[in-house]
């Protein structure tokens, strides 16, 4: 299953965003309002937990400056990656896109589709908070 957020032009630099976003503690910022939980658990890793939702543990597992971020579960029972894609835009603006890949059953897929789009948005949208 692959979902793609909107494109959204933030106001920082891409080197600037990358550096907020290869920071974990900064992805509180981008969660949605309804957040149940959010710890960061490593300098590399947080876990969050939306209401109504299983909470999920994300790590990095790749960074590559200043254009790409690939944020990955860290439990094998929901594997999926989400992947923040970085453009420069001008000297102080960016564009960026997350896209989210996961392996699931057709079920699962079919349950969590509008929950993770509506998610992957929110984040995308968020980035001007940051």
């Amino acid at each position: 299953m692959n979902l793609e957020s909107p494109k959204v032009t933030v106001q920082k630099s891409a080197q600037d965003l990358f550096t907020l976003l290869t920071d974990v503690k900064n992805f509180e910022q981008l969660m949605p309002e309804n957040i149940a939980k959010f710890e960061v658990i490593g300098e590399d890793a947080f876990i969050f937990g939306l209401k109504g939702m299983p909470e999920i543990k994300l790590k990095m597992k790749d960074k590559i400056a200043p254009n790409k971020i690939v944020l990955g579960a860290a439990s094998d029972k929901l594997p999926f990656t989400l992947v923040t894609n970085i453009e420069s835009t001008s000297e102080t603006s960016s564009s960026v896109k997350l896209d989210f890949e996961g392996d699931f059953n057709p079920m699962m897929a079919m349950m969590i589709k509008g929950p993770i789009g509506k998610f992957i948005e929110t984040l995308a949208t968020n980035m001007g908070k940051l």
